[in-house]
């Protein structure tokens, strides 16, 4: 019985179903998408048109993974739980299924290698399932603290051949390209259901970098080639197998070795060949991977219809997957897709498949424990048995037969072994039906029992009833006879009743007419009582809003002299703002005066200064000259005392000529002495005009200031005036507004009016009288401003013409000189013509002193035009300084004018606008009184009314009430009577006695 629920413990093949992303190809060419994940609800649907129409197709799997999955979420959902079970002792299998790519291998591989510099060895965000789980399970060995051993195997199904990927590279290297199929490696069944690899390598690591450079050396050999639909399609399939053992210890302290495996398997994709583009090989590469994928689809129809026989030995890929589908394996299918349109009918087949393959039932078991010593003893006896096959092969003692015989054998051992299977596949569909009949004739004998109690039941019922029948029988004989029996006294009931219904309506007609009455009484008695209460509601709501509409005038006149009282505080502000503001640019103007006349002083210290450094330059300059001159005269005084007889005309010719030039030079100095002294008269005569225009200045603005300031003090003394004259006569006015309300308000009104016109206009006056004198002083400075400019331009025109002369001057002076020189050198050849002897001398001397007197003279000239440019450089400072003062002082005058306007301005709006709130209230006031005046009318006149009589007052009247003897005379006889009288009339007879019933209840009780 337990081997029996073993097998009954089946779990279906858990189907995962991953959707990639859109590629760049599908995205440059628009396809429309046609596959639509849901990850909540483990739904994909696809939208397929068929003749026109579009339909979607919606399957179910166990999770489903959009385009935007990660690979770390498709692990930790769908992975972790069957690494655990493989730590646990279970064999485990994922593989990935689907169409050429659409990701099979970047969801089993994605990225092998680590990241180098991640913390803690943490894998790159593209790791696959294989290095993920190879990774969880030597963390999770690692924590247990256990001793454990791990091997790996890793081969390739390429053609329908396998190729182990973990070879060395020496042997894989001497196979030749015949040799191949000899090397091969063969499948051997294992006699327990599956199958094995001989001669596969197995490499036992101890770390996962072990492990993740044996995968990344296997992968590298792996056939991939380029296609249309993918640039690294694979070309073959690929299985992983992970083998730990794990030693664990009993409570009796003997050590166990619990063995887990987990094969994780890439399928090659399936493909079109048209779309796919192979050619020649990879035609062939992909009709063996699509031979090899539809012999899985037929293993996986025939598992899920529960056929027979199981195609598993058509391919290899289905043999190495046999305990995989419908065998002792925990098995995860991952089914990868394309969204893309282009890839429909792949995609549709690949869900077919996956949803077929749903239905598989596995039945796992737990690998059986081995004890260490057993373990050791298996692993002794397969070392004895290949030392004695090497041995055989190596003496050639063992059994050789010829080929042909062996290749029969073998036929014949793998045809026995297919019948086998077949019998054993016959013979497991054979147990389950004679187990399915089994429980079949269970439910019928259970089913048997269970209509042999319905029907005892169903007698005892029976024979219940029957007794019930005739007692109900007789009961209703009875209930027949009491019915006639209430029927009679219901009939002389209902003639009493009828005779009372009479003499109740005859009741009834009195009745309303006594009713009739007393309304209209109560009538009259509340259209008297809704008048009177009319009346004085009229009366109190009367009293009421004149109560209110004094309260609201009352309050509107103390509002209206707060009001008042606010608009003369702003009147008073507004003028004190004016005030200040006036003081503020008339400070403001001093000051820009003060600073102009500091300039101007400073200028004129300049100009001074620079007339004096020119008459300085210009007396040295004449000091050299007149140095120059005597040297020159000592020389020649010389030369000539040597020479004195020979040269005596010649030197009485130089004297008068060096004579001629000198007086030439002293006048010419003192008529630039006398030009430098008139510019100096002229630039002082304007500096004194400069400083009494700015005392001008200063006069006009104290005068402006102190008529400011009287001003001030005189709006002040009119604003206090007119607020004492308006309190006195607020208040002498308020005591006389409690006689007459009306009229008092419009006289009130009428004299405020006149009062704030009276102080308005006086303020209004004393405005434009400060308007006038601000014009004409403005005028005044403006005036002076433009004298002083007019005498400021005359004086640069002056200067300027002097300088011209000065310049001219010089210049005359200069030729006049340059040509007595140059008589003097005729005069000096003439000399050296005559006396060769003193030619030398005389020409060195002359030359000397010619050069002197040209860089003196020069020297004079440049000075000269130097102080020019000062001089005028000086006056265009001066000019641009006198012009920018006049503009700001200007400027300060008309923006002093545009406030004083705008204050202007703002009292004349305050008042206006304080004139129109009086109106406003005069027009408030009157409209209340009116409206006081109406309401008294309308409530005295028309709303208080006086009693109308109607005419419809009833009638005083006897009430007929009849006697308490008629009224017992229409009674009833008692029911006893009646049911008396009717027995006698009517005696029952019955036909039967009763029976008695089986449940004792009353006469026409209820049965339920």
């Amino acid at each position: 019985m337990s081997s029996r629920h073993d097998k009954e413990k089946a779990v279906n093949v858990q189907v995962l179903l991953r959707c990639r992303p859109f590629s760049d190809d599908e995205l440059r060419s628009n396809a429309p998408q046609v596959v639509t994940c849901n990850d909540y609800q483990r739904e994909v649907a696809v939208t397929q048109t068929i003749a026109g129409k579009q339909f979607d197709r919606v399957f179910t799997f166990d999770k489903v993974f959009g385009p935007t999955a990660k690979q770390q979420d498709l692990y930790d959902q769908a992975i972790i739980p069957i690494v655990h079970e493989v730590l646990e002792g279970f064999n485990c299998t994922i593989f990935a299924y689907g169409q050429t790519g659409t990701g099979k291998t970047y969801t089993m591989e994605g990225e092998c290698r680590r990241a180098k510099s991640g913390p803690k060895g943490q894998l790159p965000a593209d790791a696959g399932v294989i290095p993920r789980a190879v990774k969880q399970i030597f963390d999770t060995l690692e924590r247990q603290n256990t001793e454990y051993s791990v091997k790996v195997t890793f081969l390739e199904l390429y053609n329908e051949e396998i190729t182990d990927l973990l070879a060395p590279e020496e042997i894989l290297s001497k196979v030749a390209l015949e040799d191949r199929q000899k090397k091969t490696l063969p499948l051997m069944e294992d006699g327990k259901g599956g199958v094995l690899v001989r001669g596969l390598e197995e490499e036992i690591v101890t770390n996962a970098n072990e492990i993740f450079s044996l995968l990344e050396r296997g992968s590298a050999k792996r056939r991939t080639a380029e296609t249309l639909l993918n640039k690294q399609s694979s070309r073959s399939h690929s299985l992983f197998s992970i083998t730990i053992h794990i030693k664990e210890s009993t409570p009796e302290g003997e050590e166990l070795i619990k063995c887990g495996k987990l094969n994780l398997v890439d399928l090659a994709g399936s493909e079109n060949i048209s779309r796919s583009g192979a050619r020649e090989g990879r035609a062939r590469e992909a009709g063996e991977i699509n031979k090899s994928l539809l012999t899985l689809g037929r293993v996986i129809t025939a598992l899920v219809e529960h056929l027979g026989h199981v195609p598993y030995r058509d391919s290899k890929l289905t043999r190495l997957l046999r305990d995989s589908l419908g065998g002792r394996t925990k098995t995860c299918i991952i089914a990868t897709v394309s969204p893309s349109v282009h890839c429909l009918e792949e995609t549709l087949s690949t869900l077919d498949y996956a949803h077929r393959a749903k239905s598989i039932k596995n039945r796992p078991e737990v690998n059986q424990k081995m004890m260490k010593s057993t373990l050791i003893k298996d692993l002794y006896g397969e070392i004895d048995r290949l030392k004695a096959e090497v041995y055989a092969a190596r003496e050639k003692v063992g059994v050789y037969i010829p080929k042909d015989r062996y290749q029969q054998e073998e036929n014949e051992r793998k045809a026995m072994a297919d019948q086998i299977e077949q019998m054993n596949a016959s013979l497991e569909a054979n147990q389950k039906l004679i187990s399915d009949l089994q429980q079949k004739y269970d439910s019928e004998l259970q089913h048997s029992a269970d209509l042999s109690k319905k029907l005892e039941v169903t007698e005892k019922c029976l024979d219940h009833t029957s007794n019930l029948l005739s007692t109900t029988k007789e009961d209703l004989k009875q209930a027949q006879y009491n019915l006639r029996e209430k029927d009679f006294i219901i009939s002389e009931q209902k003639k009493a009743e009828n005779a009372l219904t009479h003499q109740a309506c005859v009741l009834r007609s009195d009745l309303e007419k006594f009713s009739r009455d007393n309304a209209s009484l109560y009538s009259k008695i509340a259209r008297g009582d809704k008048l009177s209460a009319t009346n004085r509601s009229v009366v109190n709501t009367f009293q009421t809003d004149l109560a209110s509409k004094l309260d609201v005038l009352s309050s509107t006149l103390n509002a209206s002299i707060d009001q008042q009282n606010k608009h003369l505080k702003s009147v008073e502000d507004l003028c004190q703002s004016c005030v200040d503001s006036h003081d503020k640019a008339t400070s403001e103007l001093k000051k820009k005066i003060l600073a102009s006349k500091s300039l101007y002083l400073s200028h004129m210290e300049a100009f001074q200064n620079v007339v004096l450094l020119h008459k300085a330059s210009a007396n040295a300059t004449l000091e050299d000259i007149s140095s120059l001159s005597a040297a020159s005269c000592c020389s020649l005084d010389q030369l000539l005392a040597c020479v004195e007889g020979e040269a005596e005309n010649i030197f009485s010719d130089i004297q008068n000529l060096l004579t001629t030039h000198r007086s030439e030079l002293t006048h010419f100095t003192r008529e630039l002495r006398e030009s430098f002294l008139i510019s100096l008269d002229r630039t002082k005569d304007m500096s004194t005009f400069i400083i009494g225009l700015f005392n001008k200045y200063v006069e006009e603005t104290s005068k402006l200031h102190s008529h400011s300031n009287n001003t001030h003090e005189a709006q002040m003394k009119s604003i206090e005036d007119f607020q004492m004259a308006y309190e006195e006569q607020s208040k002498s006015e308020e005591q006389k507004l409690l006689a007459d309300i009306s009229s008092l308000v419009s006289k009130h009104i009428t004299r405020q009016k006149e009062l704030v016109g009276v102080r308005l206009n006086s303020l209004g006056d004393a405005a434009r009288g400060n308007k006038a004198f601000l014009d004409e002083h403005t005028s005044a400075m403006e005036c002076v401003t433009k004298d002083a400019k007019r005498k400021w331009e005359i004086f640069a025109e002056q200067a300027e013409n002097d300088c011209k002369v000065g310049s001219s001057s010089s210049a005359a002076k200069h030729c006049r000189m340059e040509t007595m020189l140059q008589e003097c050198a005729c005069t000096v050849d003439s000399a050296v013509q005559q006396w060769k002897k003193s030619h030398a001398a005389v020409n060195d001397l002359s030359k000397k002193h010619v050069a002197e007197v040209e860089v003196l003279v020069r020297m004079a000239v440049e000075n000269n035009e130097q102080h020019e440019v000062e001089i005028a450089s000086s006056r265009t400072m001066a000019e641009e300084h006198a012009s920018n003062s006049s503009k700001d002082i200007t400027q300060d005058i008309d923006n002093l004018l545009d406030e004083a306007r705008n204050s202007s301005l703002r009292v004349v709006s305050t008042v206006e606008a304080h004139l129109a709130e009086l109106q406003q209230l005069q027009e408030n006031h009157s409209g209340q009184a009116a409206s006081i005046n109406t309401h008294a009318d309308k409530a005295f006149q028309s709303s208080y009314k006086d009693y109308e009589p109607t005419g419809v007052t009833p009638v005083r009247s006897e009430p007929s009430v009849p006697s308490k003897g008629a009224i017992e005379s229409l009674r009833a006889m008692p029911m006893e009577t009646l049911a008396n009288e009717f027995r006698e009339n009517h005696p029952y007879e019955s036909s039967k006695e009763p029976k008695p019933s089986l449940i004792p209840r009353s006469p026409l009780a209820t049965i339920n």
